[in-house]
């Protein structure tokens, strides 16, 4: 269940009444005339089932009250009730098969943006992927992946494609496009230090045995990412968030941006360039595959629900 906690100018407290009293998927309606102090109105509760509320969010959001007002959506762990049982059951659809379409762009949205914290995780994943492969040490190319971060603002990209919210896909699109040339850059400034100081040699990088599968792309480099964007996808729409450790574990991304750093400090230039290309078939096949699962799920929905204003966070 979902809980709506809608902000309703008074002049539109009726209609937002009846359009969740007209529909079968909502319950546990609370009305408190005057509460809501800036903006000023009524603010009015319901918990809706999953499957219904982006009909209802669409219905109120025609009302306006999206701009005069403000509609919350928050997530209920658990409710004990029959009625919200009922509500279950007499909503059209499956629950677990439901997207909430303003949460998941509010989501994305909030993962995609260029912010310190980003890159630092970012950058400290791929001094991490470099340093499991100078070491040859798998379980550190392991944690590389689990840390990096990047795999929210891929995301997004699928999400505002889908939405056609070009917002979405720009800022996301920078994120990635400011963030892993300046992780790439931090992670080769340290290792020629480490280079420098003796802890890095160019043979530990031609001997590494552990790590050729970074830099060796080929037909399955595409169908790993392409499995891994749909899995991501089907994890973030259906809150399976622990599905999503596997997917990070599975993609090339951060271990080929650590790789490429290292190659070009160490001068095994013939493997910069196939490292930058592993990079690039996991970035374009995750977010071509993240696309296609929400185009085939965005099919069962009503059209006017993805042609009306999402939102602007």
């Amino acid at each position: 269940m979902i809980r709506l906690r809608v902000v309703c100018p008074a002049d539109r407290t009726e209609a937002a009444l009846a359009v969740l009293r007209g529909h079968a998927g909502a319950t546990h309606l609370v009305l408190l005339r005057g509460a809501a102090i800036d903006p000023e109105g009524d603010l009015v509760t319901a918990d809706v089932a999953r499957e219904a509320v982006d009909e209802v969010v669409g219905a109120l959001c025609e009302l306006g009250i999206d701009r005069a007002g403000g509609i919350t959506i928050e997530t209920i762990d658990t409710s004990l009730s029959d009625a919200a049982d009922r509500a279950q059951e007499d909503a059209p659809g499956d629950g677990s098969d439901a997207i909430v379409w303003d949460e998941l762009i509010a989501k994305t949205g909030e993962e995609s943006r260029p912010s310190a914290t980003f890159q630092a995780f970012l950058t400290i994943a791929c001094l991490l992927a470099a340093v499991g492969i100078a070491t040859n040490s798998t379980v550190t190319l392991v944690g590389a992946m689990v840390v990096g971060p990047e795999f929210g603002p891929l995301a997004a990209i699928a999400v505002g494609l889908v939405a056609r919210r070009r917002d979405l896909v720009h800022r996301a699109a920078v994120a990635l496009g400011l963030g892993f040339p300046l992780a790439i850059a931090v992670t080769a400034a340290l290792t020629w230090l480490g280079a420098r100081a003796g802890l890095l040699d160019r043979e530990t990088l031609l001997h590494g045995t552990e790590s050729e599968f970074i830099y060796q792309f080929g037909p399955f480099s595409l169908v790993v990412a392409l499995l891994a964007g749909a899995a991501g996808m089907l994890s973030i729409t259906s809150a399976k968030s622990a599905a999503l450790v596997g997917v990070f574990i599975s993609v090339m991304t951060v271990p080929a941006a650590g790789y490429a750093a290292l190659a070009a400090v160490l001068g095994v230039w013939d493997r910069v360039g196939p490292a930058v290309a592993q990079l690039g078939i996991n970035l374009i096949g995750i977010v071509a595959a993240a696309s296609f699962v929400l185009v085939i799920r965005r099919r069962g929905a009503a059209e006017g629900v993805f042609t009306r204003p999402l939102s602007r966070g």
